[in-house]
């Protein structure tokens, strides 16, 4: 086991576990960031989705050596008290159902609105259709990411 250097939602951390450990497990099991999930375990569901410097990553696809020196965001890091646009949009348009995917569907929304502040639906649509959800709750996904989107416009005004 190697030590690593990591930063997790803007602390450094300091992790000893084999290097081929996902992201995914250092973030619940070693640093007890819960809010990422653990989905399908090879990149394709997208609950375990993370921000490396604003883009939407899969955390069980990267293995712990390569994420040294790196910097990711979780849902936790998003913000202290879930004030982030599109945590408040998510709750305003009653997104979640069994909730399992939406850090997930929160942390992808966040990277969209990142590159672009005002998609459209089909843009919407089109990044979000790598997160599955069983719920299906797609068209409250939409509409709280349109809510979002306004309120990130608003406030860069």
């Amino acid at each position: 086991m190697e030590k690593t250097e990591l930063t997790i939602n803007g602390a450094k951390h300091v992790v000893q576990v084999d290097d081929d450990t996902p992201l995914l497990w250092v973030l619940r099991d070693t640093l007890g960031l819960t809010g990422t999930k653990f989905g399908c375990g090879v990149g394709v569901c997208g609950a375990c989705t993370v921000l490396e410097n604003g883009q939407a990553v899969r955390s069980c696809q990267i293995p712990c050596s390569t994420a040294a020196g790196r910097n990711f965001t979780t849902i936790e890091g998003l913000s202290p008290n879930g004030s982030h646009p599109c945590q408040r949009a998510w709750l305003a348009e009653e997104v979640a159902q069994c909730g399992y995917c939406q850090a997930g569907m929160i942390i992808t929304a966040c990277a969209l609105l990142q590159e672009n502040p005002n998609p459209s639906d089909e843009q919407i649509d089109h990044i979000m259709s790598d997160s599955i959800c069983r719920c299906g709750t797609y068209p409250r996904m939409r509409n709280a990411i349109r809510r979002a989107a306004e309120e990130i416009r608003a406030n860069n005004q």
